[in-house]
């Protein structure tokens, strides 16, 4: 047996202002919250079902973003890569750029199919090609 892959952890210092920014991102929704730390993630998730799923192969993880006094000072060792699914790459980063993103340079050449932004705290996440009907199709 493997272990899934069940959250993330974000470590940030304002754990709503993040969590408005993510969920509208990925259409998700606050799972909990309490002082200093949010969990969001798919709406819908029964606890008894999840396990039961998680138990049987992957599953969406959900995301924890978590208070901590620290800056962010260095590019993100891990970072989340994101594809619309109902419109273009550019269409989409655009909607990001006026939900707060940022786009950040980490060493880019320019001739990357994708597109590096940044949360409204600074984390890098990657904008990739859409999965959209009529732009991706196998």
């Amino acid at each position: 047996m493997a272990s899934r892959l069940t959250e993330i952890s974000l470590d940030c210092h304002d754990p709503d202002r993040l969590a408005e920014f993510w969920t509208a991102v990925l259409d998700w929704v606050v799972l909990d919250r309490e002082p200093g730390l949010v969990e969001i993630g798919p709406a819908g998730r029964n606890d008894g079902e999840l396990l039961d799923a998680v138990r049987s192969g992957p599953v969406a993880p959900t995301m924890f973003l978590a208070a901590v006094p620290e800056d962010k000072v260095v590019k993100n060792r891990l970072h989340l890569d994101v594809s619309p699914i109902d419109r273009s790459r550019d269409e989409e980063v655009e909607r990001l750029l006026a939900l707060g993103a940022t786009r950040a340079e980490v060493g880019q050449t320019g001739e990357e199919s994708w597109i590096v932004l940044a949360d409204p705290e600074g984390n890098e996440f990657c904008v990739l090609r859409s999965l959209a009907p009529g732009h991706f199709s196998l």
